[in-house]
């Protein structure tokens, strides 16, 4: 593979720099050799070795240059929807009226066990191609809808088969401890009895890349969730948690105390769960897009995260019943208004703080030696990827060092 030389353009690196917001270099270059960046800096400064082995020179008209987005909490892969629920919400019924009254989750287990792999895979597709289209290079895709280990396997396998259709990295996520299962109504222990032999199978078969649950009252207590991490840490597998979304249930204590990847959610967050994850090096996920389709009045403590340090992740939660948003660009402008994130603490939230709630420390920045993730945008500065409500000014996506 030829090693390429991208000019004429400003690339917003991400990487912190106290003088330099978003890590901007005007006038830059970049050097692509296979699927790696092998150096990044202002073009006056490019080495002259580097410029003789560049086969390739592609001028990117003057764009802006990022780190390839990533989308690293969301549940693509679903049978059926949930509108008529949107509606129920709508006219006075909560989220947890809903789920009580067999809706919420329940509703899309039963229509994603009735679907084929190959129907899932069609739907889940078309999500996918929406996250591309706005310059997504790695998403995170959980399981949760299948509740029982043949349809958990099915939604993982579809997980793992688009990454091979689509310039997207995938990383899988089993969360099995998302929901009880009707089948299990009244027996949640029981229930995670069957998690718990679920996770070594599917691991062995190669489609776990995490574990996740969702600690909440109308879910699965600390307790439950502890012996689900205690498995999955036997198995040499990081975890995450659903947390603090619905009530505060000390979820981010308990997650902090297994090095979680992330906290997701954490709308109730307490000074103390915001402590452990910064003692535990935990990234926050912030789901906006969930936020603002509940109507929810309670803000995750920002100010409290920014306090102790936390990283901010953001994320569209893309799901059925909470978040039916394929728009990550969506969401860096919820962030911003709905949360108060500045449009650095956005950016960030989709390239280097995401990998981090990935544990991937290969890519989110653009540094000689990442991959070679990044997107052409036809806007002169970064804040405007956050500023547009619709738009798309996606230029060109940049896969693993190949044009999309």
């Amino acid at each position: 593979m030829s090693v390429q030389l991208w000019t004429h353009c400003r690339a917003a690196t991400m990487v912190p720099n106290a003088d330099t917001a978003y890590g901007l270099v005007d006038d830059a270059a970049l050097v692509v050799d296979g699927e790696t960046l092998a150096w990044v800096g202002p073009r006056a400064a490019l080495p002259t070795e580097w410029l003789a082995r560049c086969a390739v020179q592609h001028d990117a008209g003057g764009a802006l240059v990022t780190p390839g987005l990533i989308d690293c909490h969301t549940h693509l892969v679903y049978g059926g929807d949930r509108a008529n629920e949107f509606e129920m919400r709508l006219n006075g019924a909560s989220y947890e009226d809903i789920s009580r009254a067999g809706g919420g989750i329940a509703s899309t287990v039963q229509a994603t066990r009735a679907a084929t792999a190959a129907e899932l895979q069609v739907s889940s597709a078309r999500r996918l191609k929406n996250l591309a289209n706005e310059g997504v290079t790695t998403v995170e895709i959980k399981s949760g809808y299948g509740l029982a280990l043949a349809h958990e396997r099915k939604c993982l396998g579809v997980a793992r088969a688009l990454a091979h259709e689509h310039a997207v990295d995938v990383r899988t996520t089993f969360l099995g401890a998302h929901a009880v299962p009707a089948e299990f109504a009244g027996r949640t222990d029981a229930y995670v009895d069957t998690v718990l032999q679920m996770l070594p199978v599917l691991h062995a078969e190669g489609l776990v890349d995490a574990v996740d649950g969702f600690c909440e009252r109308i879910a699965f207590s600390t307790t439950q969730m502890e012996r689900v991490f205690v498995a999955a840490q036997a198995l040499g597998l990081p975890v995450k948690l659903h947390a603090e979304q619905l009530s505060d249930s000390g979820g981010a204590q308990l997650a902090a105390r297994y090095g979680a990847l992330s906290c997701d959610h954490l709308e109730w967050l307490s000074p103390e769960g915001a402590q452990a994850m910064a003692g535990a090096g935990t990234v926050a996920v912030l789901l906006p897009g969930a936020f603002y389709f509940l109507r929810e009045t309670k803000l995750p403590p920002i100010a409290l995260l920014r306090k102790h340090g936390v990283p901010m992740a953001v994320s569209t939660d893309s799901n059925p019943g909470t978040s039916p948003c394929t728009s990550l660009l969506l969401m860096l402008n919820m962030a911003c208004t709905l949360f108060r994130l500045t449009p650095e603490e956005a950016l960030a939230g989709v390239t280097r703080h995401a990998a981090a709630a990935l544990g991937l420390s290969d890519r989110g920045v653009l540094v000689a030696g990442k991959r070679a993730d990044f997107v052409l945008w036809d806007v002169q500065r970064p804040a405007e990827l956050a500023y547009a409500l619709g738009g798309n000014p996606r230029l060109q996506t940049i896969f693993k060092g190949q044009v999309q």
